[in-house]
């Protein structure tokens, strides 16, 4: 059995620096609690225009800053911030990208509540630049756990695009559900994967580009599916009938419950 050594979180938001649903209080609790238990931790997430630098004390890292990405044959330069949580030891990075994020002063809808067009376009960017800040960090995770539907990429890269680098073969993967969902579709968001290296095969859930579909990538390729609260929305009517998946409720014993499902899951094979 592989000993449990370090983790890392990737979400879409973390209190206090965002808080909008159930993911900020969950990726909040987790890293503090498996830090007590020595554990090295990292978190990261995108860094929305509506998180003030200064208020949060976020300063860029210029050793992991600097890196462009070419998505959709555009490129998009990777600036990455750091912050501490206050009253904790714990560090959160914040990948950003100026026109991607930094200069919009909202999180996924503008201020007409319109579904931002190039939504997709910023998942790719983050998932890509998470796994580009580790390859700085030049840090091994034994655990990778992602929390909602804009790190759902981050498997399929993790397992394909990345698969030959040595930071990236002994990690088990972990993909928590939440109720954040949304009705728009990228009908182009396969294609735009291939230009990045994804084939066509392995992006056959991302054919019509909904949010379902979206989800069934995240679970074909993470080695454990979790709900992290009752999964009402009607986008996930019929999409877990062949299995139930696990829920850790979100009560006193949610912290010791991912311990352990964080354990099992590396003692299998």
């Amino acid at each position: 059995m592989l000993s449990l050594q370090r983790i890392l979180y990737v979400a879409s938001e973390i209190s206090p620096f965002l808080e909008t649903s159930l993911v900020s209080d969950c990726v909040r609790k987790l890293p503090e609690a498996m830090q007590t238990k020595q554990i090295d931790v990292r978190i990261i997430v995108p860094k929305f225009g509506t998180i003030n630098d200064r208020m949060n004390r976020l300063h860029e890292v210029l050793r992991l800053s600097g890196s462009s990405l070419s998505i959709n044959d555009v490129d998009h330069s990777i600036s990455v911030k750091v912050s501490t949580i206050p009253s904790t030891r714990l560090q959160v990075y914040f990948v950003d990208n100026n026109d991607l994020f930094g200069s919009r002063r909202s999180v996924f809808e503008d201020h007409n509540n319109n579904f931002f067009e190039d939504n997709d376009l910023r998942m790719i960017f983050f998932c890509t630049g998470v796994i580009e800040t580790l390859k700085k960090l030049e840090w091994e995770a034994d655990i990778v756990h992602c929390h909602d539907w804009i790190t759902a990429l981050i498997p399929i890269f993790w397992k394909k695009l990345y698969r030959g680098h040595p930071l990236f073969t002994k990690a088990k993967l972990v993909f928590t559900v939440y109720n954040n969902t949304f009705s728009h579709n990228f009908p182009f968001l396969a294609e735009k994967l291939a230009k990045v290296g994804i084939s066509e095969e392995d992006a056959l859930w991302l054919t019509r580009g909904g949010f379902r579909n979206i989800i069934e990538l995240a679970m074909h390729y993470s080695d454990l599916v979790l709900r992290g609260e009752t999964l009402d929305a009607i986008e996930f009517e019929d999409l877990f009938n062949e299995k139930e998946l696990p829920w850790v409720q979100n009560d006193d014993q949610y912290n010791e419950e991912h311990f352990a499902v964080y354990k099992s899951l590396l003692s299998s094979k």
